[in-house]
């Protein structure tokens, strides 16, 4: 078939691109070509790609009818982020497509009722990210439902892999926390340590493209969980990464008052996020429906970015 991925060369096309043209299908990549992707691969010299600026071109209504025009059977979106902009595609792409497939994320939840939450869960979402994606996910799935569209959502967790920075065991983006777990320096963990994160690394989202379009039957009007068999507490986490370095975990725990205040602010804003979402998603439908067979880990995907991030020099452990 012929799949058009917008927004191809990121985390997941990075991965998907290559799956996609080793098994026989033609690839054409749609983005503003600011990016190159994360890693090489000679699939991607036989790619076609089209350049657009999707905000610019939304907002002349154009973006939809470039895409139309491309005569793909499949389109993946994987950088739609408000529903004005799912609505301006769907119409466009409305009986002209067999196959639409957007990336959405398990922040449409907000806090979890239960866990390992699955796909029924009611969504309370907060913040902008997750509202938007929320909204989204219910128009796509109403379309698709009601009115035919051929709509399936995948919702990954935090991707991970070579060539950016996994969330840390603190919950936030700083790569000094892997270093002083690396080094056997003290961590400091808010609370407990006891919420959770859910990774998941980009090649198994990758993977889960691959496998609802090709349980078309089943992944069409569903959305799917694609993320690690396993969440990780902040504290399981800490001591698994400075395991893997050789050294014990020195780790300290504090109220989150005190936490903010030792941390900055800006880690702390991004702590907070993750924290007071601590998700812990269920992969139980889409291994059922689509035979999603995730090959890593958490701490696997994320000993692969270290690994990646200290060759590279990023990180000194």
């Amino acid at each position: 078939m012929h799949v058009a991925i917008i927004g191809g060369t990121g985390h997941i096309g990075t991965y998907l691109v290559p799956e996609l043209v080793e098994r026989g299908h033609t690839v054409t990549v749609v983005s503003r070509g600011q990016r190159n992707p994360y890693q090489d691969h000679p699939a991607w010299k036989t790619v076609r790609y089209v350049t657009m600026d999707r905000q610019a071109d939304e907002q002349r209504a154009e973006f939809g009818p470039k895409v139309r025009a491309l005569g793909a059977d499949v389109v993946v979106d994987l950088i739609c982020f408000t529903e004005a902009s799912a609505r301006h595609l769907v119409e466009a792409l409305r009986g002209h497509v067999e196959h639409f497939l957007h990336c959405g994320t398990i922040w449409i939840y907000g806090p979890s009722v239960s866990v390992p939450a699955t796909e029924d869960q009611p969504r309370q979402p907060f913040g902008d990210y997750g509202i938007h994606k929320a909204a989204i996910e219910a128009y796509l799935l109403r379309e698709a439902r009601q009115n035919g569209f051929p709509a399936t959502l995948l919702h990954p967790g935090h991707i991970v892999g070579p060539g950016w920075s996994p969330i840390n065991p603190q919950g936030n983006l700083n790569l000094e926390v892997f270093e002083r777990l690396a080094h056997g320096d003290e961590v400091l963990l808010p609370n407990l340590g006891m919420e959770t994160l859910h990774h998941v690394h980009a090649a198994d989202v990758a993977q889960s493209f691959v496998q609802a379009m090709l349980h078309w039957s089943t992944s069409v009007g569903e959305s799917f969980h694609v993320v690690s068999p396993a969440a990780l507490t902040l504290r399981g986490y800490a001591e698994a990464v400075a395991a893997h370095f050789g050294q014990p975990a020195n780790l300290r725990y504090s109220a989150w008052e005190e936490f903010r205040v030792q941390v900055g602010e800006s880690e702390a804003r991004a702590t907070y996020d993750h924290i007071a979402h601590s998700p812990n998603a269920s992969i139980d439908k889409a291994r059922r429906l689509i035979d999603y067979q995730p090959r890593y880990s958490s701490l696997q995907a994320v000993f692969e970015a270290l690994d990646w991030l200290s060759a590279q020099g990023k990180i000194s452990v």
